[in-house]
């Protein structure tokens, strides 16, 4: 699906393609070479810019396996932490990005369409470091 997506694109000149391969879990050899497979199939028909790892906030240690190895298997290039709207706080975002390299892009601060923004890195220290 996602190389016909791409080559729809190409024909209908769309400037961008969002593939989502939701459900990957890190602990699962043959969904991480799956995912491997998805980027070498599309980049057969173009080059992809941006490979986003999107990580609950309440995740915990669990995100820097989970970054780990997903960044071993598609070479991430940012990250999107989701459920900041609550009381996780995501801090295992700070180790993410000290061990990998790998900047946190998007945050997402609700369910809603227009509850994904911009990283702050200000505003989110300041929010890990509130009530302490």
């Amino acid at each position: 699906m996602a190389f016909e997506s791409v080559a729809k694109a190409q024909e209908d000149n769309v400037d961008a393609v969002l593939v989502d391969t939701a459900g990957k879990l890190q602990n699962k050899a043959n969904l991480m070479d799956e995912l491997g497979k998805v980027k070498r199939v599309v980049e057969k028909r173009s080059q992809v810019d941006e490979v986003l790892l999107v990580l609950d906030a309440t995740t915990g240690q669990n995100g820097l396996s989970q970054a780990k190895v997903f960044s071993e298997a598609v070479s991430i290039t940012g990250i999107v932490l989701t459920k900041l709207d609550g009381t996780a706080r995501g801090g295992i975002v700070v180790a993410i990005q000290q061990q990998l390299g790998v900047p946190v892009k998007l945050v997402g601060l609700g369910e809603g369409p227009d509850d994904l923004a911009p990283f702050d890195a200000e505003s989110f220290v300041d929010a890990l470091l509130e009530d302490q």
